[in-house]
Protein backbone atom coordinates (compact mmCIF):
# COMPACT_ATOMS: atom_id res chain seq x y z
CA UNK A 1 0.00 0.00 0.00
CA UNK A 2 3.06 2.07 1.08
CA UNK A 3 4.88 1.65 -2.41
CA UNK A 4 1.38 2.51 -4.29
CA UNK A 5 0.76 6.04 -2.13
CA UNK A 6 4.49 6.50 -2.84
CA UNK A 7 4.28 6.14 -7.00
CA UNK A 8 1.03 7.87 -7.09
CA UNK A 9 2.30 11.11 -5.00
CA UNK A 10 5.50 10.76 -6.66
CA UNK A 11 3.49 10.88 -10.42
CA UNK A 12 0.93 13.16 -9.53
CA UNK A 13 2.20 15.56 -7.09
CA UNK A 14 5.90 15.76 -6.68
CA UNK A 15 6.81 15.32 -10.45
CA UNK A 16 4.38 17.93 -12.01
CA UNK A 17 5.31 20.81 -8.95
CA UNK A 18 9.39 19.54 -9.84
CA UNK A 19 8.91 20.08 -13.44
CA UNK A 20 7.65 23.62 -13.39
CA UNK A 21 10.30 24.40 -10.33
CA UNK A 22 12.95 22.84 -13.25
CA UNK A 23 11.53 25.43 -15.74
CA UNK A 24 11.35 28.24 -13.79
CA UNK A 25 14.98 28.03 -12.31
CA UNK A 26 16.40 27.35 -15.48
CA UNK A 27 14.85 30.58 -16.18
CA UNK A 28 15.76 32.33 -13.77
CA UNK A 29 19.18 31.33 -13.86
CA UNK A 30 19.27 32.30 -17.59
CA UNK A 31 18.19 35.75 -16.92
CA UNK A 32 20.31 36.09 -14.11
CA UNK A 33 23.10 35.24 -15.76
CA UNK A 34 22.47 37.71 -18.51
CA UNK A 35 21.44 40.52 -16.76
CA UNK A 36 23.96 40.60 -13.65
CA UNK A 37 26.71 38.37 -12.06
CA UNK A 38 26.85 34.72 -13.25
CA UNK A 39 28.84 33.22 -10.23
CA UNK A 40 25.57 34.10 -8.45
CA UNK A 41 22.66 33.75 -10.92
CA UNK A 42 24.80 30.37 -11.97
CA UNK A 43 24.58 28.85 -8.39
CA UNK A 44 22.02 30.11 -5.70
CA UNK A 45 19.04 29.69 -7.53
CA UNK A 46 20.01 25.60 -8.69
CA UNK A 47 21.07 25.49 -5.39
CA UNK A 48 17.42 26.07 -4.10
CA UNK A 49 15.58 23.97 -6.54
CA UNK A 50 18.20 20.91 -5.44
CA UNK A 51 16.87 21.52 -2.03
CA UNK A 52 13.52 21.45 -3.11
CA UNK A 53 13.73 18.77 -5.27
CA UNK A 54 15.32 17.00 -2.39
CA UNK A 55 12.07 17.88 -0.09
CA UNK A 56 9.13 17.26 -2.12
CA UNK A 57 10.63 13.32 -3.07
CA UNK A 58 10.29 13.16 0.77
CA UNK A 59 14.87 12.57 0.67
CA UNK A 60 16.70 13.43 4.14
CA UNK A 61 20.17 15.02 3.80
CA UNK A 62 22.97 14.09 6.38
CA UNK A 63 26.15 16.17 5.58
CA UNK A 64 29.75 15.28 7.13
CA UNK A 65 32.68 17.41 6.87
CA UNK A 66 31.80 20.63 5.38
CA UNK A 67 34.17 21.93 8.86
CA UNK A 68 36.79 20.52 6.10
CA UNK A 69 36.40 23.16 3.16
CA UNK A 70 37.41 27.12 2.76
CA UNK A 71 34.62 28.82 0.75
CA UNK A 72 37.41 31.25 -0.41
CA UNK A 73 39.45 28.19 -1.78
CA UNK A 74 39.34 26.61 -5.00
CA UNK A 75 39.16 22.75 -5.39
CA UNK A 76 38.51 20.37 -7.53
CA UNK A 77 35.65 18.29 -6.06
CA UNK A 78 35.50 14.43 -6.78
CA UNK A 79 32.56 12.22 -6.42
CA UNK A 80 31.05 8.74 -6.76
CA UNK A 81 27.71 8.39 -9.06
CA UNK A 82 25.67 6.52 -7.37
CA UNK A 83 22.26 7.78 -9.22
CA UNK A 84 20.20 10.80 -10.52
CA UNK A 85 20.27 12.30 -6.72
CA UNK A 86 23.94 12.86 -6.50
CA UNK A 87 23.78 16.42 -8.65
CA UNK A 88 20.73 17.78 -6.19
CA UNK A 89 22.72 16.46 -3.15
CA UNK A 90 25.70 18.53 -3.80
CA UNK A 91 24.01 21.06 -5.58
CA UNK A 92 22.11 21.72 -2.63
CA UNK A 93 23.93 20.40 0.41
CA UNK A 94 27.47 20.88 -0.32
CA UNK A 95 27.23 24.90 0.39
CA UNK A 96 30.64 25.83 -1.79
CA UNK A 97 30.32 27.71 -5.01
CA UNK A 98 31.29 26.03 -8.25
CA UNK A 99 30.95 25.07 -11.47
CA UNK A 100 30.24 21.06 -13.34
CA UNK A 101 32.38 19.56 -15.81
CA UNK A 102 30.30 17.68 -17.62
CA UNK A 103 29.44 15.40 -20.86
CA UNK A 104 28.67 17.96 -24.06
CA UNK A 105 25.73 16.21 -24.82
CA UNK A 106 24.22 17.77 -21.74
CA UNK A 107 23.94 20.95 -23.41
CA UNK A 108 21.17 19.89 -26.16
CA UNK A 109 18.57 19.46 -22.98
CA UNK A 110 15.91 21.83 -23.00
CA UNK A 111 16.25 24.61 -20.62
CA UNK A 112 18.32 23.05 -18.73
CA UNK A 113 21.43 22.84 -21.35
CA UNK A 114 21.05 26.73 -21.58
CA UNK A 115 21.26 27.57 -17.97
CA UNK A 116 24.09 25.65 -17.65
CA UNK A 117 25.73 27.28 -20.43
CA UNK A 118 24.41 30.71 -18.90
CA UNK A 119 26.03 29.61 -15.92
CA UNK A 120 29.60 29.02 -16.79
CA UNK A 121 29.67 25.30 -16.12
CA UNK A 122 32.26 23.20 -18.27
CA UNK A 123 31.02 21.26 -21.22
CA UNK A 124 34.41 18.83 -22.13
CA UNK A 125 34.56 18.53 -25.75
CA UNK A 126 37.13 15.64 -26.31
CA UNK A 127 36.25 15.55 -29.82
CA UNK A 128 39.10 17.17 -31.37
CA UNK A 129 42.44 18.14 -29.97
CA UNK A 130 41.72 22.05 -30.28
CA UNK A 131 38.38 20.99 -27.58
CA UNK A 132 40.32 19.25 -25.36
CA UNK A 133 42.30 22.93 -25.20
CA UNK A 134 39.80 25.16 -25.57
CA UNK A 135 38.13 22.82 -22.42
CA UNK A 136 41.61 23.21 -20.93
CA UNK A 137 41.32 27.08 -21.13
CA UNK A 138 37.65 27.44 -19.79
CA UNK A 139 38.73 25.63 -16.97
CA UNK A 140 41.72 27.84 -16.21
CA UNK A 141 39.45 30.71 -16.47
CA UNK A 142 36.65 29.30 -14.32
CA UNK A 143 38.90 28.54 -10.89
CA UNK A 144 39.86 31.70 -9.96
CA UNK A 145 38.41 33.37 -6.48
CA UNK A 146 37.41 30.13 -4.73
CA UNK A 147 35.74 29.02 -7.65
CA UNK A 148 35.69 25.37 -7.59
CA UNK A 149 34.92 22.47 -10.26
CA UNK A 150 32.56 19.38 -9.49
CA UNK A 151 33.32 16.15 -11.25
CA UNK A 152 31.86 12.53 -11.15
CA UNK A 153 35.67 10.98 -12.28
CA UNK A 154 33.83 7.69 -13.14
CA UNK A 155 32.05 9.27 -15.83
CA UNK A 156 28.61 8.02 -15.43
CA UNK A 157 26.21 6.52 -13.13
CA UNK A 158 26.83 3.09 -11.75
CA UNK A 159 24.66 0.04 -12.53
CA UNK A 160 24.94 -1.78 -9.47
CA UNK A 161 25.54 0.97 -6.80
CA UNK A 162 29.03 -0.27 -6.74
CA UNK A 163 32.23 2.11 -7.61
CA UNK A 164 33.79 1.22 -10.78
CA UNK A 165 37.29 3.32 -11.87
CA UNK A 166 38.27 6.43 -11.99
CA UNK A 167 39.25 8.49 -15.84
CA UNK A 168 41.80 10.61 -15.38
CA UNK A 169 40.25 13.95 -16.68
CA UNK A 170 39.45 16.14 -13.38
CA UNK A 171 42.60 14.64 -11.82
CA UNK A 172 44.80 16.19 -14.84
CA UNK A 173 43.01 19.56 -14.21
CA UNK A 174 44.55 19.44 -10.20
CA UNK A 175 47.62 18.08 -11.92
CA UNK A 176 47.73 21.68 -14.78
CA UNK A 177 46.61 23.73 -11.96
CA UNK A 178 48.36 22.57 -8.60
CA UNK A 179 44.84 22.39 -7.07
CA UNK A 180 43.85 20.78 -3.87
CA UNK A 181 41.41 18.05 -4.46
CA UNK A 182 38.55 16.89 -2.26
CA UNK A 183 37.01 13.88 -2.74
CA UNK A 184 33.10 13.22 -1.80
CA UNK A 185 31.38 10.13 -0.66
CA UNK A 186 27.32 9.89 -1.68
CA UNK A 187 25.65 6.94 -0.01
CA UNK A 188 22.01 6.71 -0.20
CA UNK A 189 21.76 8.06 -3.73
CA UNK A 190 21.19 4.28 -5.17
CA UNK A 191 19.04 2.94 -3.11
CA UNK A 192 16.40 6.82 -3.33
CA UNK A 193 17.02 6.13 -7.25
CA UNK A 194 19.06 3.79 -8.90
CA UNK A 195 19.58 4.52 -13.11
CA UNK A 196 17.60 1.82 -13.42
CA UNK A 197 14.30 3.35 -12.82
CA UNK A 198 12.55 7.07 -13.19
CA UNK A 199 10.85 6.14 -9.88
CA UNK A 200 11.84 7.59 -6.45
CA UNK A 201 12.06 6.03 -3.28
CA UNK A 202 11.85 8.21 0.42
CA UNK A 203 15.13 7.33 2.37
CA UNK A 204 18.20 9.29 3.37
CA UNK A 205 21.21 10.30 1.33
CA UNK A 206 24.46 10.96 3.13
CA UNK A 207 27.33 13.27 1.65
CA UNK A 208 30.44 12.82 3.20
CA UNK A 209 33.19 15.67 2.70
CA UNK A 210 36.98 14.48 2.95
CA UNK A 211 39.63 16.45 4.03
CA UNK A 212 41.54 18.07 1.07
CA UNK A 213 44.49 16.51 -0.79
CA UNK A 214 47.08 19.05 -1.44
CA UNK A 215 49.70 19.65 -3.72
CA UNK A 216 53.43 18.92 -2.85
CA UNK A 217 54.98 22.44 -2.33
CA UNK A 218 57.77 21.82 -4.60
CA UNK A 219 56.95 19.04 -6.70
CA UNK A 220 52.95 19.29 -6.39
CA UNK A 221 50.52 16.52 -7.34
CA UNK A 222 51.88 13.10 -8.26
CA UNK A 223 48.67 12.09 -10.83
CA UNK A 224 48.56 8.06 -10.07
CA UNK A 225 48.81 8.37 -6.15
CA UNK A 226 46.23 11.39 -6.16
CA UNK A 227 43.93 9.29 -8.07
CA UNK A 228 44.80 5.97 -4.98
CA UNK A 229 43.97 8.27 -2.11
CA UNK A 230 40.43 9.99 -3.40
CA UNK A 231 39.35 6.69 -4.87
CA UNK A 232 40.31 4.75 -1.10
CA UNK A 233 38.84 7.92 0.69
CA UNK A 234 35.66 7.65 -1.08
CA UNK A 235 35.19 4.41 -0.43
CA UNK A 236 36.33 4.54 2.68
CA UNK A 237 32.75 6.03 3.78
CA UNK A 238 30.68 3.57 1.93
CA UNK A 239 29.28 0.28 3.36
CA UNK A 240 31.09 -2.58 1.95
CA UNK A 241 28.56 -3.21 -0.86
CA UNK A 242 28.84 -0.10 -2.54
CA UNK A 243 32.84 -0.25 -3.09
CA UNK A 244 35.01 -1.38 -5.65
CA UNK A 245 33.96 -3.99 -8.04
CA UNK A 246 36.65 -5.76 -6.68
CA UNK A 247 35.15 -5.67 -3.34
CA UNK A 248 31.49 -6.25 -4.09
Amino acid sequence: MLRILTFLYQWLIAIPILFILTLLTALITLIGCRLGNGNVWGYYPAHIWSRLVCIFSLVRIEVHGRENIDPNTSYVFVANHQGAYDIFLIYGYLNHNFKWMMKKSLRHIPFVGSACAAAGHIFVDKSTPSGVKETLQKAEATLQGGMSLVVFPEGARTWTGAMRPFKRGAYQLAVEFSLPVVPLTIDGAFAVMPRTTYNFKPGKIVLTIHPPIYPDANEGHDLERLMQESYQAIESALPLKYQSVKKS
